[in-house]
């Protein structure tokens, strides 16, 4: 079957590449050479086992564009596209809130480009905080290997002044240590973000 991406790229599989990060997944959690995808999954998995809280990564929505007919009982994909999803990567319930979150990395030293953001992602995120979900961006700085949660309220303030006169498309580094949470990694689970979310319900109360 063939696969492409939003751009009209083709999508290769490599089989050798899929071997390697499958077996980069089940090494220990120490191994940092993991994306930052990957690393949540793996702690969303370890929060699901300790009954914590159930959270999944939505699956990236697929245009099919030709099907197949070989049987009459049966049909095959054999050409299809990613699409650009509407939403954000992760959502699901923890002590009885929503959680809705994106996760981004970025090579950058200084500051981190509202670019890796959509306008619908964001629409989303406001939404669902209007609806009193809890939302927020896991932020991974590769270069310096530093983990920040970004509040909701942070992001939106940023994106809304980049449409200003004089607007930065960046939000810096030093904003982000200063009004966000750096997350220091653990063992089991790898990123404990849910502890910076707890704060985040106490202020609720």
């Amino acid at each position: 079957m063939k696969i492409h991406y939003p751009n009209g790229q083709p999508y290769h599989y490599n089989k050798e590449n899929y071997n390697s990060q499958s077996k980069e997944q089940s090494s220990n959690y120490s191994n940092r050479g993991m994306s930052l995808e990957k690393e949540i999954n793996l702690t969303n998995k370890q929060y699901l086992d300790d009954n914590m809280a159930v959270i999944h990564k939505k699956p990236t929505p697929i245009q099919v564009v030709k099907v197949d007919y070989p049987k009459r009982e049966a049909a095959k994909i054999t050409e299809a596209y990613y699409r650009r999803s509407s939403t954000t990567d992760y959502n699901g319930v923890y002590k009885g809130y929503y959680l809705d979150f994106e996760a981004k990395e970025t090579k950058n030293k200084t500051s981190f480009p509202l670019s890796n953001f959509h306008g619908h992602q964001i629409n989303h995120m406001k939404k669902s905080v209007e609806h009193g979900g809890i939302c927020f961006t896991i932020l991974r700085f590769v270069t310096l290997d530093e983990i920040y949660l970004l509040s909701s309220e942070f992001l939106f303030k940023w994106w809304d002044q980049q449409y200003k006169e004089k607007g930065r498309k960046s939000i810096p580094l030093s904003a982000i240590k200063k009004e966000n949470f750096l997350i220091e990694y653990g063992f089991n689970p790898r990123i404990p973000y849910l502890k910076i979310v707890d704060q985040f319900i106490e202020s609720r109360k």
